[in-house]
């Protein structure tokens, strides 16, 4: 079987301790670093910029993927790549040949059906941020789960 990447994603993460928790997943075995970007415009919700993205390029050696669910995506693909973002994914353009990546509603019961139906890329939030066991235990159940 493709190895399947695991992208916690920073939405759900603890904001005072951001850093703390990012060495957290790393250290838990993630692949990837999600960030989701949200304007207040695009989606309802209003979250992060570059200058967390510049912010976490410091702790952590894992890519960073920006999610820009953002109006007019294109006017800051260069802000986010300087400030470190090692992918930028963007949900009104669909390329055939990419990997599929599967965010939102992602647990130990939902991950093996999304990578059963094609995804490589699994993004969970709460699902790791929020483990009644703490970060690591959360990566382990989902890595679990993967597994079969």
């Amino acid at each position: 079987m493709t190895s399947i990447a695991l992208a916690p994603s920073i939405l759900s993460a603890d904001f005072a301790r951001l850093g703390e928790q990012v060495a957290e997943v790393e250290a838990a075995g993630a692949d990837r670093i999600h960030v989701d970007v949200m304007d207040g415009h695009f989606v309802p919700n209003i979250t992060i910029g570059p200058v967390v993205v510049r912010s976490l390029r410091r702790v952590t050696r894992l890519p960073l993927e920006a999610h820009l669910m953002i109006a007019e995506p294109d006017r800051y693909l260069e802000a986010f790549a300087d400030a470190g973002a090692d992918g930028l994914t963007n949900p009104d353009r669909v390329r055939p040949a990419c990997e599929l990546e599967v965010d939102g509603g992602i647990h130990p019961e939902t991950a093996r059906r999304v990578v059963d139906a094609g995804a490589r890329i699994v993004v969970a939030g709460s699902a790791v941020f929020e483990d009644a066991g703490g970060v690591r235990a959360g990566m382990q159940r989902l890595r679990a789960s993967l597994a079969g």
